[in-house]
């Protein structure tokens, strides 16, 4: 009957495949960069979720859309909502996939425990070290399939290198919950990279056996921290630290306050190893390997030099790749120079879209869970404006000589790169930088024409033991570049915080910004009305009048653009700053309670919200909700709402709207739902017993 009517349609389908041919002559090859798009939608589509589909769903996707193209395949405009719906199925499938691949979550001790593991990684940390320790046993338990990140004392001075067998007694605690309701979640970054709790070490390391790295990948990291080291011993801070994040990708031992002076100044990506920098290592040997070549007349004659070159700065972009890290920007961007050296070894040359979507379809597939994180969203979004600004602008910039074209090329870059990828670092940090531009334009060719260069001569002089000489020009470009990230961050108004953008108005915007950057006609200019709508999703948002950390121990409450918070002892620090971007207010303020207990009224003579007595002849049956940090316990008929600590146990932070309707309560568990990341979150019901307490601080 499906198929009759589909028939019976036929004259319809007919006249939207003439459009649609009309269509696909004037935008020749650029469908197929919507399919990794379509992936990319069908990985947030799997995180998106509630609850856990089956696991048959992405195959079933894939299936239904191949029986939809053969029954179809006439009508090319369904051959490509076929393609499309393939390709979210199989981006579905590939975010399933690597869920099932995941270790399950181990069980972590509340109380000091003796950790035992082999070290796969040191980090250096501003004060002290931190260790990444896998197969690890506790307190001579079995070995346990997921990594576990412990901080050293700052006073240990025990000789550790990756490989060796440690010990040391630590507290630990898993991946804390979000912070809110929809928040940053951390439990899902950890769950898919196998980290399964961190600690603190109470007493100093011990070392029980030396070992060697495991082949591969345990030798680079091994090298990595070989070159951290003697950088660190060859100069001094703040600049070792940026010189090892440059050579190793090792970040954790920046300063705090250096690490906020290149976020404020629009200089982050410096530190964050991407395209820059390995476009600047394959373009140095690739320039200095055809230049040695051509000295010799008989090599420049008979030899292919040109291609030498290319394998050689090939080579070169991937050893760099893997001794930073191999993180989401630098495999994108390695991808691409892979596609564009190979065009350059066939004499054709690359096209950089589809570079782009090959590098975007080859990490849904291989890390899926990527396409959620600040990186992935930053690093696409920043190359296709660079890509389609660049074409766009090309007639124009062919006019320009001299200095003039470097300066331009510089400011356009900035612009295009910091101008595309702002919104995904307001959705995720919650400001904007302001002069990014011109920091950028001081900046970056400091790095490109000094630190770098520098910092390549630096390592292949360490066998010798004679790195302190390439070193040293190093220093003095990380000193200028780390005074220009100060400077422009101190400047007035350097940033600015922005309203939060839901997630499906930065859905919107995304969607506008690849119609933008992918369709070549005059079509194109219809994607900046889902970015205006993306952009001003803010202002349909309504925010919560008080949140409820995962520990009740921060209790805040919003209200005339301030957020007043009522703490306990240990409430985070990281909690509060994190309910500050979200609300977008100033420094939270104590709130004025009377005594030890605070009454929230929005509305006169409506006491919609209790924390806790405000005085002893205030009725607390008469509340429309209590929240306290300590156990409730009332006899009242009917009972109001309440929050308390076994709340928060049970469901993690909550989010409470007040009014002027009935008071609506979304909790953590409700927003992420039964996922196989969501820990600590058992469903039993309410806990009757306990007690009100007064006691707050």
């Amino acid at each position: 009957m499906q198929i009759a009517a589909l028939r019976a349609k036929a004259p319809d389908l007919t006249r939207v495949q003439e459009l649609f041919d009309t269509f696909v002559k004037a935008e020749a090859g650029r469908f197929a960069l919507w399919l990794p798009v379509a992936m990319t939608a069908g990985v947030v589509a799997y995180f998106m979720r509630t609850d856990e589909p089956s696991v048959w769903m992405g195959a079933f996707g894939i299936g239904k859309a191949a029986a939809l193209a053969a029954l179809l395949w006439r009508w090319r405009f369904m051959r490509a909502l076929a393609l499309m719906l393939a390709a979210a199925s199989l981006g579905f499938a590939s975010a399933q996939l690597a869920t099932l691949r995941a270790p399950p979550w181990i069980e972590v001790p509340t109380h000091a425990t003796i950790v035992t593991g082999i070290v796969r990684a040191i980090e250096p940390l501003p004060a002290g070290r931190r260790l990444l320790v896998e197969q690890p046993h506790l307190n001579d338990g079995p070995a346990l399939p997921r990594t576990i990140r412990i901080k050293l004392r700052a006073n240990d001075t025990t000789e550790l290198a990756a490989g060796d067998t440690m010990r040391v007694r630590s507290m630990l605690s898993r991946p804390s919950s979000p912070s809110y309701p929809g928040g940053w979640d951390l439990q899902r970054d950890d769950y898919f990279i196998g980290l399964g709790a961190y600690g603190t070490a109470l007493n100093p390391s011990e070392r029980l056996a030396q070992g060697r790295p495991q082949a591969g990948l345990g030798w680079v990291q091994a090298l990595r921290e070989i070159i951290a080291g003697r950088v660190n011993t060859a100069m001094r801070a703040p600049e070792a630290s940026i010189a090892s994040t440059l050579l190793t990708g090792l970040t954790a031992s920046i300063p705090p306050d250096d690490r906020a002076a290149f976020r404020d100044s629009g200089l982050a990506h410096l530190l964050a190893i991407a395209g820059l920098h390995i476009g600047i290592v394959m373009g140095l040997f690739f320039g200095a390997t055809r230049w040695t070549l051509a000295l010799s007349e008989r090599v420049g004659m008979f030899w292919q030099i040109k291609t030498i070159a290319a394998v050689t700065a090939l080579i070169a972009g991937g050893c760099y790749l893997m001794m930073t890290g191999a993180h989401v920007p630098i495999i994108r961007s390695f991808a691409m120079a892979c596609l564009v050296t190979l065009g350059t070894l066939a004499g054709r040359r690359a096209v950089s879209l589809r570079g782009l979507g090959l590098a975007m379809a080859a990490i849904v597939l291989i890390e899926p869970s990527e396409v959620v994180g600040v990186s992935f969203q930053m690093s696409f979004s920043a190359v296709l404006a660079l890509i389609v600004g660049y074409a766009e602008l090309r007639p124009i910039l062919r006019r320009l000589h001299g200095i003039s074209s470097h300066l331009v090329a510089l400011a356009l870059t900035s612009a295009l790169a910091g101008t595309f990828s702002a919104p995904y670092g307001a959705y995720h940090f919650g400001h904007v930088q302001i002069y990014f531009i011109l920091a950028n334009m001081i900046a970056v060719p400091i790095t490109a024409s000094l630190v770098m260069p520098a910092g390549l001569i630096a390592l292949a002089l360490m066998p010798l033991h004679l790195e302190f000489l390439a070193l040293a020009p190093m220093r003095w470009g990380i000193s200028a570049i780390l005074w220009i990230a100060h400077a422009c961050s101190d400047l007035p108004a350097a940033t600015f915080s922005v309203p939060h953008i839901p997630p499906w108005g930065l859905a919107t915007l995304s969607l506008g910004l690849a119609w933008l950057g992918l369709w070549r006609t005059e079509i194109r200019l219809i994607g900046l009305i889902p970015i205006i709508i993306g952009l001003a999703s803010p202002a349909s948002e309504i925010l919560p009048d008080v949140l409820v950390s995962a520990d009740a121990r921060l209790i805040g409450y919003h209200t005339d653009g301030q957020l007043l918070i009522v703490k306990s002892n240990g409430g985070s620090t990281f909690t509060l700053d994190a309910w500050q971007q979200y609300l977008n207010t100033p420094p939270a303020l104590p709130m004025d309670c009377k005594g030890s207990n605070c009454l929230l009224q929005p509305r006169d003579n409506d006491p919609a919200a209790v924390l806790l007595r405000t005085d002893p002849d205030t009725s607390l049956c008469d509340a429309k909700l209590l929240i306290s940090p300590q156990p409730i316990r009332l006899r009242c008929r009917p009972q109001p709402e309440w929050i308390d600590r076994f709340s928060v146990w049970r469901d993690g932070a909550h989010a409470v709207w007040l009014g002027p309707g009935p008071i609506r309560i979304i909790t953590d568990h409700e927003a992420r739902g039964d996922r196989p990341w969501v820990i600590g979150l058992p469903t039993a019901s309410r806990v009757p017993e306990g007690t009100v307490t007064a006691k707050t601080e």
